[in-house]
């Protein structure tokens, strides 16, 4: 087996498989400056690290498959033709983008032993609700053995505690048997502080750019193109080697790269080379906050050619109509929360050049609705970060109506955007999601301790009431009760969000990908909102007063409603009960 490494800062380097040391020499390739190679028996399993130069420490390969005993340990090599070698190649899904409907899971708290096995127990569940993917937060290995995924440090390897590479397999094949295809959120702008060996081989930082996490990683200086490399070959390989299906990309307004040639663009046509060639609907989901639809414009017409990106903008005017609230971000949307909503629905971004009291600046670019479809967009009423990031991780369940989360589900299933769901949103779960860690080192522990605390104390919180992210109970409130769907009023909720999924595939105009065809018409001071979507109509009321809406005189009958309703007079106005919600039809 040949095993390599890049490691160009360093004139020796020796591998160490289980008790054997192999001298590694220099690979003479023209275009292989600093990679060093060496030939040596290996099997499944065996242990191996890599010693630089006069440094007596062993560290692990960056492109290892599995760090059995965590970042702190070695690798271990991992055949990839024994990966889940008991399970039957299930065809993948070919849902595309646009008939999607995805639900994001973190392996850790979807269930109680947080593994992927236990996670693949209850994909019957999902396939039940109708959704089309799950994606999955970060799986590549953390500190400790509970965490969100985004303090990983290596970009190639799957969490041990989860399951590992056979397990995260394992999962792959049950989603794909069970019609679901696998979406992965991967972190490219930084590594986690414990654990990372990646300095020690080359450049794969640079201080000509800092990020809130320190030092950038580097994708435009000196040596960056083995970096870029590095970063590429790994989101090939899940979509390849596993049989994903596609990557969520965090945060990527957080990559540095001043180059003509942009890392991202440089990725998005790596990965539609992969799609031609395995015949997979492949695709890539940005997380930004920079509002720009060039993330998502086909690189002929200038732009990145990623296939679609989070819309936080529809999340916060949405949050801001359904409960009030009008602190840090969500002041821009607040005063006006229904009118933010309408934008949002009819021109995907709220900021397109607008004023940001929160940024002090004008802020994003207006999207093309001539040539940009619907589903290069996410929708959400929740996602790990809008829930995870408040100080006490509280769903919108725990302060809303059922009737108010009907509703929200409604405009998020039926509007135009490709829906997102988290994990048990669907039946109003009471349990929180909160920010939990569990860093083996004292010292980052208890700065992650008190720097919570801190931010949160700023905003009127006692540090008491910040639950502590290395408490061990932290995750545990944070594990879905597999109860709580079976018990009203969860029960009502699973069945509304089914009804909505089943409307959403079985009317094509909810899938229409014309933004500019969307219509829509609401009541600021009343809380109502009707849009159009084709010959299907959707009528939300979020006060709890009954209104009268005119929604013309069409012929539409009721196909789905929270409340009993009956169908709409010969005038064409509907009486919507308060808090509910009701969509409509030929």
């Amino acid at each position: 087996m040949q095993f390599e490494v890049w490691a160009p800062l360093t004139g020796r380097v020796a591998m160490r498989l289980d008790d054997t040391a192999y001298e590694m020499t220099p690979d003479p390739g023209p275009d292989r400056q600093g990679w060093w190679t060496v030939e040596a028996p290996a099997r499944d399993g065996d242990r191996y690290g890599f010693q630089l130069g006069d440094d007596p420490v062993l560290r692990p390969d960056p492109r290892g498959r599995r760090l059995p005993d965590g970042p702190a340990g070695l690798s271990a090599v991992v055949d990839l033709e024994l990966l889940a070698p008991d399970a039957p190649t299930a065809p993948a899904p070919r849902t595309p983008l646009q008939d999607a409907v995805l639900y994001e899971l973190h392996i850790g708290t979807f269930t109680p032993e947080g593994t992927f096995d236990a996670a693949a127990a209850r994909l019957p569940h999902l396939s039940s609700l109708g959704v089309t993917h799950v994606e999955l937060m970060p799986v590549c290995p953390f500190p400790g053995r509970h965490g969100w995924g985004y303090d990983g440090v290596a970009p190639w390897a799957v969490h041990e505690p989860y399951g590992g590479p056979a397990g995260l397999a394992r999962f792959v094949e049950a989603a794909h048997a069970a019609g679901l295809g696998v979406v992965l959120d991967v972190v490219h702008n930084h590594l986690g502080p414990w654990g990372n060996h990646l300095p020690a081989f080359g450049p794969y930082f640079t201080d000509t750019h800092h990020t809130p996490w320190g030092a950038a990683v580097n994708l435009d200086a000196p040596g960056s193109d083995e970096v870029r490399a590095y970063l590429i070959g790994s989101a090939l390989a899940w979509l390849r080697d596993y049989r994903i299906d596609g990557l969520r990309l965090d945060a990527v307004h957080a990559l540095a790269d001043g180059r003509a040639l942009t890392f991202l663009e440089e990725l998005a046509a790596a990965v539609d080379a992969l799609a031609v060639e395995s015949a997979r609907p492949l695709f890539l989901i940005a997380e930004s906050d920079q509002c720009d639809p060039r993330l998502t414009t086909a690189r002929p017409a200038g732009g990145l050619g990623l296939h679609a990106q989070w819309n936080d903008d529809f999340h916060h005017a949405l949050h801001c109509a359904l409960t009030g609230e009008s602190q840090g971000y969500y002041a821009d949307f607040a005063e006006a929360p229904l009118g933010a909503l309408a934008k949002t629905l009819t021109r995907a971004f709220f900021h397109d050049g607008t004023w940001s009291s929160f940024r002090g600046r004008t802020h994003g670019r207006p999207v093309d609705r001539r040539r940009t479809p619907a589903h290069r967009f996410l929708g959400y009423t929740q996602t790990h970060d809008q829930i995870g990031n408040r100080a006490l991780g509280d769903r919108l369940s725990a302060s809303l109506s059922p009737g108010l989360l009907a509703c929200a589900a409604t405009v998020a299933l039926t509007g135009p955007f490709v829906p997102m769901l988290f994990m048990g949103e669907e039946w109003g779960a009471g349990t929180p999601w909160q920010y939990f860690t569990d860093h083996p080192d004292p010292e980052l522990a208890e700065a992650v301790r008190t720097g919570r605390r801190r931010e949160f104390a700023a905003h009127g919180w006692k540090a008491e009431e910040v639950p502590d992210p290395q408490d061990p109970a932290t995750r545990d409130r944070s594990c879905l009760d597999w109860s709580e769907p079976g018990q009203q009023p969860h029960a009502r909720l699973l069945d509304w969000y089914r009804t909505l999924v089943a409307l959403r595939r079985a009317q094509p105009d909810l899938r229409d990908p014309d933004l500019a065809a969307v219509r829509v018409a609401h009541d600021e001071e009343r809380r109502w909102v009707t849009f159009r979507r084709g010959d299907v109509r959707v009528a939300v009321n979020l006060s709890p007063e009954p209104v009268t809406i005119a929604l013309g005189r069409n012929g539409v009958r009721v196909l789905a409603a929270w409340e009993p309703l009956a169908h709409p007079g010969p005038d064409g106005r509907i009486h919507l009960p308060g808090e509910s919600a009701v969509v409509l039809g030929p």
